[in-house]
């Protein structure tokens, strides 16, 4: 059986408290949505802010809905422009990773940790993922053919039924991969 799968970029952003939201953009504030994204419930929303590294800064989207811990995903091409050196981590996991300040149209907040470089990841229905093999954190490789063809290894399987079945690299993997038409990759173990 091929498994196959649709692989999705995903560009600098943060996911943001609700208690940053409220310092960032008022209390009480809103998200507005500007579009809904693969995961069930997930939405690039109209809002931005700066996000100011050692040696620059940068406007990034937030990712609604808010979450429990502030979190700043960025490629090594955004981390190295702005001044981080961020770990690689799955999404959640910030402890001990650099800090920065956001900015808001009504403040400021500085975190002490939340810049991080996003583990690649495959997220999977449970009837998926059973019907791939695959385990909630089996590590799995990624084939993607093409003029550049490549492995991504490293690829961590998480499994929910809260998911729905994409994986996630970021824009220097997209441009790696040279994944433009045809975002697909095939699943190895």
């Amino acid at each position: 059986m091929e498994r196959k799968v649709i692989i999705e970029g995903s560009g600098k952003h943060c996911h943001v408290t609700r208690e940053t939201l409220d310092a960032l953009f008022g209390k009480g504030f809103e998200l507005v949505v500007k579009k809904w994204l693969s995961q069930p419930g997930e939405f690039a929303s109209e809002q931005k802010v700066t996000v100011v590294g050692p040696k620059g800064q940068s406007t990034i989207s937030i990712i609604g809905p808010c979450r429990k811990v502030n979190q700043i995903e960025l490629s090594y091409t955004d981390a190295r422009v702005l001044g981080f050196d961020p770990p690689v981590r799955e999404s959640g996991d910030v402890k001990g990773s650099p800090g920065c300040t956001l900015i808001g149209p009504k403040g400021e907040v500085v975190i002490n940790e939340g810049v991080i470089i996003a583990k690649r990841h495959l997220h999977l229905t449970p009837e998926d993922a059973a019907s791939f093999g695959l385990k909630d954190k089996q590590l799995i490789k990624i084939k993607i053919g093409g003029e550049r063809a490549l492995i991504f290894d490293e690829v961590v399987a998480r499994v929910s039924p809260n998911y729905a079945t994409y994986a996630h690299i970021d824009y220097d993997e997209v441009n790696a991969a040279a994944l433009f038409g045809d975002m697909t990759g095939t699943v190895i173990v």
